[in-house]
């Protein structure tokens, strides 16, 4: 079952919307993001309502407010147990409230508790993020706006498991209105959509500010994703962000911050040198969720069937001499059998995936991860990278709708073995987990994808297989030439992992005169 994320009763019954408002800005490599809902309670009597969004795993939430009547509230962080306290005690007094909580277990679903809205009054919640834009295959950034919020599957074992609740697909009257104005160093050429566009306005002469509007009575039922298109991609660029002049000063809020854009290239030498052999894991998603559609347009297709499909196209292409094996899970999992790749086994291999369905229960993803990590090397190919090279890694490839509440625990043990394994991971169908898919793949020094149709499928699947290929750049340091005076502090995370022609992102506080 597919549902749409949005504002529900605690009883899991959907509470009015009337209209949902989008407004959007977004820079080349980074995407500000600032939203507006409005709902009405139409009961007769106060309801507590429970505001559930999807949101991309690593976004950075920067404002939380909600008005109910002309009293506005503007979300403070506190401590999760702290936080609950006060919401439960505003709500004991008669007082309105609201509680904004991220799902401990996965960093891409929040929940807001809105206490006692009073009859035929409206609400209006408004949130603010940022978030890096992923560059597709085809050199364009995407950009993804959720409607759909899956049900997430829980282990037996799992104990206590955040529930998520949501109004049910096609049980609310969903409008949206959403525009977006882009602005870039470079002249932007085009932005594509799966959804009906207006026509893209030029704000300038050089073409490096526009904005983009949805067709009017656009219904809210699935992911709107935008694709768009600069001129002289793959060139890096710094932005400077100036400090904010109201800023305590000497904190990072008054100084400038720069965001540095890589697209490294490597010596021939090095990227001639691509894996001809080693081992290639594939594991299929056979879950119950597998069988719903990928989104909920016309002529979409099972998302076991689109998995299938990149399945295909990867098994098509592997070098000849690897190894290579094929899970499927669900409840339980099974294997095909470790083989080296050849004409004859690569035919029986397409056959079996071609009769894989949806029929094993379950995304039950830990204990076949577990039981792959735990599997002997095959005589002749160490697992151990040297230094120097990731050639000797196993290369696992992922696919799966995402809908598993442990995202924690599969990411932690994908980390654990990145010494041994490279991940990489493809979301099938709208409302793959974000947190889950992007994580797999930062985690086990891999790269992730997203397939939500069959156009555009074959460009992301053989980029995948390029970056598996090719050996990964380790032991990355990055000198800044800087003026006498100032100071640089580096705001990202290291570096784990570099290939070729893949954009890197680094932010740095600059500090000094």
């Amino acid at each position: 079952m597919v549902n749409c994320c949005g504002l529900v009763t605690v009883k899991n019954e959907p509470a009015a919307r009337h209209r949902i408002a989008h407004l959007t800005s977004e820079c080349k490599g980074k995407e500000g993001k600032h939203s507006t809902l409005q709902y009405e309670n139409k009961e007769e009597r106060p309801l507590e309502a429970i505001f559930v969004f999807p949101l991309e795993g690593d976004a950075a939430l920067c404002h939380f407010s909600a008005k109910i009547g002309e009293t506005e509230v503007v979300a403070e962080l506190q401590e999760k147990q702290k936080a609950r306290e006060q919401y439960d005690d505003a709500l004991s007094s008669g007082q309105q409230a609201f509680l904004l909580e991220e799902s401990s277990e996965s960093s891409d679903v929040f929940r807001l508790s809105v206490g006692s809205l009073p009859p035929g009054q409206n609400a209006s919640v408004t949130l603010a993020y940022v978030t890096e834009l992923a560059v597709q295959a085809d050199d364009a950034l995407r950009f993804c706006l959720p409607a759909v919020l899956n049900p997430r599957y829980a282990p037996q074992d799992s104990g206590n498991v955040p529930q998520v609740t949501s109004a049910p697909g096609g049980s609310v009257p969903y409008t949206l209105s959403f525009s977006v104005q882009v602005s870039s160093p470079c002249p932007i050429s085009k932005v594509e959509s799966n959804c009906p566009l207006e026509p893209l306005k030029y704000i300038n002469p050089d073409q490096t500010q526009a904005t983009v509007s949805l067709s009017p009575g656009h219904k809210f039922d699935r992911d709107v994703e935008l694709l768009v298109y600069y001129s002289g991609a793959h060139q890096p660029t710094a932005i400077v962000e100036a400090g904010q002049a109201s800023a305590k000063p000497d904190t990072l809020m008054a100084d400038p911050v720069a965001m540095l854009s890589l697209y490294p290239e490597f010596p021939a030498e090095v990227t001639s040198s691509l894996a001809t052999s080693g081992e290639f894991l594939f594991l299929m998603d056979r879950s119950g969720s597998m069988g719903c559609n990928m989104h909920n347009g016309a002529g979409a297709q099972k998302r076991i069937e689109s998995a299938r499909d990149t399945l295909l196209l990867l098994l098509k292409s592997l070098p000849l001499g690897c190894f290579f094996n094929i899970y499927g899970f669900g409840s339980r999992h099974e294997s095909f059998f470790p083989v080296e790749y050849n004409q004859e086994m690569m035919e029986k291999a397409l056959e079996k995936v071609k009769g894989m369905r949806a029929d094993l229960g379950g995304t039950e993803i830990l204990r076949p991860l577990r039981d792959i990590y735990s599997q002997p090397c095959l005589p002749g190919h160490p697992r151990q990278a040297t230094s120097r090279s990731d050639a000797f890694k196993v290369k696992l490839f992922i696919f799966t709708d995402g809908e598993v509440w442990n995202t924690k625990e599969v990411l932690d043990l994908v980390k654990k073995n990145v010494h041994t394994h490279r991940c990489f991971s493809f979301g099938i169908g709208e409302g793959a987990s974000s947190a889950l898919i992007k994580g797999m793949a930062k985690e086990g020094s891999g790269h992730a994808q997203f397939i939500t149709g069959t156009d555009r499928m074959q460009p992301k699947v053989m980029q995948s297989l390029r970056f598996a290929l090719q050996p990964a750049v380790k032991d990355i340091s990055v000198k800044w030439n800087v003026p006498k005076g100032v100071a640089v502090t580096l705001l990202s995370p290291p570096l784990n992992v570099l290939f070729q022609g893949q954009r890197a992102l680094l932010y740095a506080q600059l500090t000094g005169q």
